[in-house]
Formats: structure tokens, C-alpha cells, sequence
């Protein structure tokens, strides 16, 4: 049996994975274009990171579905504190990046350029290849066991309130004011030219569900 917000979580999961492969290979194409990148794009890009993975999908998994499966065995409490403080991580490190961003799009006129953008991409390697790990802990340790251990109970109150909020890149209708957002990003993607594997891991992920003006 596939429980709703388990499917969430992993649907959330690749639209994640799909932004963050997105990025890396819109700055992989501008470097090799000796090209400086869409700042706007990129920016939005972070947004959307720190708008619905930080601030709505760990905050589910922290609050709702780690508690319930605490106390089992210790090293199940040991890789939960793990995913905890890589929650707690994600968040400082989103503001790194961000202003690494900021100050590489600052300097990029300047003979700092080059410095900034190589501080910037070597952050956001990092910050990728930190949350793919992270993601990987999760899906091949924890949500296994949740569907071995909690009752039927426990699943009908997780899948109510994982049902409340959802991401809009995994399939829920994204409200009014983020469609430019998203359209921003589609944008920066299609006008990139050879990051057609990005932007279909992006659409793959589940595009938002509007249209997007021509």
C-alpha cells in the first residue's frame, strides 16, 4: 500500500533533486560559455529552494512523521539526529548561498568576478551534493521503516496533515503569486540552450500546474 504522504515526500524529494540539477548545469553551460549566468534565474532558483523545501517539507518531516518513529532503536534515534541537523544545516547553508549569489552578481563587473563565481559554484557543489546524500539517508533508512513500523492510525493523522501544504514542482496547484516565479525559472532554462536534460528532470519532477505565457 502507497501512503499519501510518503508519495509527497518522495515526489517532493525529486522536484528538489530536480531544481538543484537544474542549477548545476545552468552554471556548468555559462562557464563553459564564458558566459555569466541569468542572476535573476538563479535567484528565483534559491528562492523556491528556501520558500517550499526548507520551510515546507522538512518542517513536515521534523515535526510529523521523525517523532513517530523515535525511541525505536537507537540507531534509528541516531540517524534521525543525523537528518535533524542537517535540516537545521540546510538552513544556515541556503543563506550562504544566497549571499554568495548576491555578491558574485555585485562583483561580476569587477576584477573579483571570477573569485566570487568560483566561491559561489564550489558552495552550491556543496550544498548539492550535501542534500542529495541527505535525501538518500531518508528514502533507503527512514521511509522504509515507516512503512514497516507505524499503525494505521498513525498513517491517517501523517497523511492529513502532509496533504495540507505541498510543493508546487510536485504536483499541487501553485498559488497566484508564485506563477512568475516558476515561469522565471522555465524561462532561464528553455533560453539556455543545452540544458535539455535539466529541464526535463525539471518537468519530470511535475511542472506546476498552469500554462505558462508565451
Amino acid at each position: 500500500m502507497t501512503h499519501p504522504s510518503l508519495s509527497i515526500i518522495r515526489h517532493e524529494h525529486r522536484a528538489l533533486s530536480a531544481m538543484l540539477r537544474s542549477i548545476t548545469l545552468l552554471l556548468a553551460e555559462h562557464r563553459r560559455r564564458n558566459t555569466l549566468p541569468d542572476f535573476d534565474a538563479l535567484q528565483a532558483m534559491l528562492f523556491y529552494i528556501d520558500e517550499f523545501p526548507e520551510k515546507l517539507h522538512h518542517p513536515k518531516e521534523s515535526r510529523l512523521l521523525f517523532p513517530k518513529l523515535r525511541g525505536r532503536d537507537a540507531h534509528t534515534d541516531a540517524v534521525l539526529d543525523r537528518l535533524e541537523r542537517d535540516h537545521a544545516r540546510g538552513e544556515q547553508a541556503i543563506r550562504e548561498l544566497e549571499h554568495a549569489l548576491l555578491g558574485f552578481r555585485m562583483m561580476s563587473a569587477t576584477d573579483q568576478c571570477e573569485a566570487r563565481r568560483r566561491d559561489f559554484e564550489a558552495s552550491m557543489k556543496q550544498y548539492v551534493d550535501f542534500y542529495l546524500d541527505h535525501m538518500h539517508v531518508e528514502e533507503t533508512e527512514i521511509l522504509p521503516l515507516a512503512e514497516t513500523m507505524l499503525d494505521a492510525g498513525e498513517w491517517a493523522e501523517l497523511d492529513a496533515a502532509f496533504q495540507m501544504n505541498r510543493d508546487p514542482l510536485a504536483g499541487h496547484e501553485a498559488d497566484e503569486a508564485y506563477r512568475p516565479l516558476f515561469r522565471k525559472i522555465v524561462g532561464a532554462l528553455q533560453s539556455s540552450g543545452s540544458v535539455g536534460s535539466a529541464l526535463e528532470a525539471f518537468a519530470g519532477a511535475a511542472q506546476p500546474t498552469f500554462t505558462p505565457r508565451q
